[in-house]
């Protein structure tokens, strides 16, 4: 399981020119599932999301975590993060979970980070979405587990 997190000052999805999803100031987090990947794993990455510092302090150091903030999260499928892409010029799907397996992970994925104080918001799964976000810093890392 894949999450690549991107620091935000706003970001929405629109599907079909409705919006779905939107946040201020927070995490936009594109999340891949692949094939082998549990609810241990996504409880664990849900955790580490909520708790990875990428905002600054005082100090101007990155030692606050979106929790410590109380920002917001945008959460929005990725699949083609669990592409295999160590060669040729074409990406391989073949270890991305099939779409009921992902979308039950990718639902569990949500629900534990609904657990926190935070306000969460999602975009459609499987749909057709347009992400527009303002990159803050820029601050993006890709999370594993």
């Amino acid at each position: 399981m894949k999450a690549l997190l991107q620091r935000v000052t706003h970001a929405k999805v629109t599907v079909e020119d409705q919006t779905v999803g939107e946040i201020q100031h927070g995490l936009l987090v594109f999340l891949g599932v692949e094939l082998n990947d549990t609810e241990a794993q996504a409880k664990k990455l849900a955790q580490r999301v909520l708790g990875y510092r990428m905002f600054a302090d005082s100090d101007d150091k990155t030692n606050l975590s979106v929790s410590d903030i109380q920002g917001e999260i945008l959460v929005v499928s990725q699949f083609t993060l669990a592409a295999d892409t160590n060669s040729g010029r074409r990406p391989s799907f073949s270890t991305a979970a099939p779409p009921a397996q992902a979308q039950a992970l990718y639902d569990f994925f949500v629900d534990q980070l609904r657990s926190s104080s935070l306000t969460i918001a999602t975009g459609q799964f499987g749909g057709a979405m347009q992400v527009s976000l303002t990159n803050d810093g820029p601050m993006t890392f890709l999370l594993t587990v």
